[in-house]
């Protein structure tokens, strides 16, 4: 006997019509920096269709070009396996000719300046961003106030540590940098160096060079991922490695091997696999 009307309305839940609309906000408000965030990384699977044909080509087929960012999760924490992958690799794929920008910053002022710069930057381009969520509570990656005051964002990071007794460079990206350097068998390899790639497309070549170039007595070049290897940045950031490395040392590849599934989605076998992968990089 209510008095009362009840209303129920159920609105879908479609990454495509999402991502859609944020596109289209963000061609006709130019001056405004428009950000996507998916509760997962795997959720922007739903909407592969805006990226393909309006994100990643819109520049070439219509000189259209926006400043769009998609803030995407990805990282290996032992969830299941399509909230483990943003699927990299596939951006990477639809990288061509510098019309987006694929970053992994792995730290709070990386991401701070990055957006700044995205922001500011003249040359409007999409930007996706891949975002562990294992490093919003990490104290390692977090920053002070200072460096977000000053500072810019930077493409490659560096070992802090004396280059001229490195013998293995380790280059990396993501969360994975800090399970390396955070390993119990870390400390028992001081000729080792670990640095960090955070800008995949386009690729810093110079930077990377650089990099290579200022350890006298390198020995060996590592790139490790927690991706399998048909999977993550190897296969489409491998020929600038090599271009970076320019045949001085060979080049290793660590990760999982090749997969049809992104990851085990069962924690006890993931983190096996992720101690294993640390090893092997040390080994």
């Amino acid at each position: 006997d209510a008095s009362a009307s009840f209303e129920v309305f159920n609105s879908p839940l479609s990454e495509y019509a999402t991502l859609g609309f944020e596109y289209g906000y963000s061609v006709g408000a130019p001056e405004a920096l428009v950000l996507w965030e998916a509760q997962y990384g795997d959720f922007v699977n739903g909407a592969q269709i805006v990226a393909d044909q309006f994100i990643v080509s819109g520049l070439s087929k219509w000189s259209q070009t926006s400043r769009l960012t998609l803030l995407l999760p990805h990282g290996y924490e032992g969830n299941g396996p399509e909230h483990s992958s943003a699927r990299l690799e596939r951006f990477l794929q639809l990288a061509a000719q510098e019309n987006i920008r694929i970053v992994t910053p792995s730290t709070a002022a990386q991401y701070f300046h990055l957006l700044r710069r995205q922001a500011l930057d003249p040359s409007a381009r999409p930007l996706v961003v891949m975002t562990p969520k294992g490093l919003l509570r990490l104290k390692e990656s977090s920053a002070r106030l200072a460096q977000l005051a000053e500072g810019r964002f930077q493409p490659v990071i560096d070992d802090p540590a004396p280059h001229d007794r490195v013998r293995r460079l380790i280059l990396t990206s993501g969360k994975l940098y800090y399970d390396i350097v955070g390993h119990e068998v870390r400390e028992q390899h001081p000729t080792v160096a670990v640095a960090r790639i955070e800008q995949l497309y386009p690729f810093p070549v110079d930077p990377a060079t650089a990099l290579v170039s200022s350890y006298p007595s390198l020995q060996e070049v590592v790139w490790a991922q927690e991706e399998p290897q048909n999977m993550g940045a190897w296969r489409a950031i491998r020929h600038r490695l090599e271009e970076s490395i320019a045949g001085r040392v060979p080049l290793r590849y660590v990760g999982r091997p090749w997969r049809a599934s992104p990851s085990e989605g069962y924690p006890t076998a993931h983190v096996r696999e992720q101690d294993r992968i640390v090893r092997d990089v040390f080994a």
